[in-house]
Parts: structure tokens; C-alpha cells; sequence
């Protein structure tokens, strides 16, 4: 069973991918209606999508799926967040010792402020980064 720091987690991921998707969801009732339409299996009621956003339930992997694939995201980041961080691995370690310049005290603030965020913001931060620059070269 779930602990309710996980449930409040997912309710969080999950309002943040309602916010970020296509079409505005306001409150239960319309993300009840909207899944329903997206679904193929049995539907949700409005209670039960009033648990998922108030963090006092998790859907079934079944519904996760169904909502990951409307609103964009990973199943695995909507249930879980996003993966842990192993660390850097000594090839990527080597590529920071040999930077051309140091690091410069803003960006070595601006990662300090990264670092503090909450998960699911360092997500937002990382998608946004590599929007902008790709993958980049592992």
C-alpha cells in the first residue's frame, strides 16, 4: 500500500502534467469526463479522480498507463518521479575536470539553486535544458 508521501507525490506529478498538456482540466469532474473518453476499460468516477489529485489515492498501473499516454509523460515518472540519479559516472566526471574554463560562481549559484529544487522542478528544469540542446554527448 502506498504511504501517503507517496500518494501526495503522484498527486503532485500528476497535477503538473495536467497543467503542462493540451487541454485545461478544471478539477475532478473534468478530468473524470476526460478520461473517460481516453480510456478503454472500465471508467473512473469523479470521487475517485478527486482521491488522485488530493493525494489520498494512486490509479491502477492500467489507468497510469492510460493517463500517461494522454498527457504526454512516461508512466514510469507520473507513478514513480523521476529516476534516481546513480551519480556521475567517472567518464562524465573526467569531462567536467577537463572544461577549457572553470566554472564560473554564477553557474556554480544557478546549480546550487537547481540542486534545491523539489523532483519534480529539477524534471521540468532537465526537459527544458534539453529542449533547447538535445541529448548532447554522453
Amino acid at each position: 500500500m502506498p504511504s501517503d508521501q507517496e500518494r501526495n507525490a503522484f498527486s503532485e506529478r500528476l497535477r503538473l502534467a495536467l497543467k503542462r498538456g493540451h487541454k485545461p482540466v478544471k478539477g475532478a469532474t473534468d478530468l473524470a469526463r476526460l478520461f473517460n473518453l481516453q480510456h478503454d476499460g472500465t471508467g473512473v468516477s469523479v470521487q475517485t479522480t478527486h482521491k488522485w489529485l488530493s493525494g489520498r489515492a494512486i490509479p491502477t498501473t492500467e489507468k497510469i498507463k492510460t493517463l500517461a499516454e494522454w498527457l504526454g509523460v512516461s508512466e514510469h515518472w507520473l507513478h514513480y518521479g523521476p529516476p534516481p540519479d546513480p551519480g556521475l559516472s567517472k567518464t562524465k566526471e573526467n569531462k567536467f575536470q577537463q572544461a577549457k574554463y572553470p566554472a564560473s560562481p554564477e553557474t556554480i549559484e544557478l546549480a546550487k539553486k537547481i540542486e534545491a529544487l523539489p523532483e519534480h522542478q529539477k524534471y521540468l528544469v532537465e526537459e527544458l535544458i534539453t529542449q533547447f540542446y538535445g541529448q548532447g554527448p554522453d
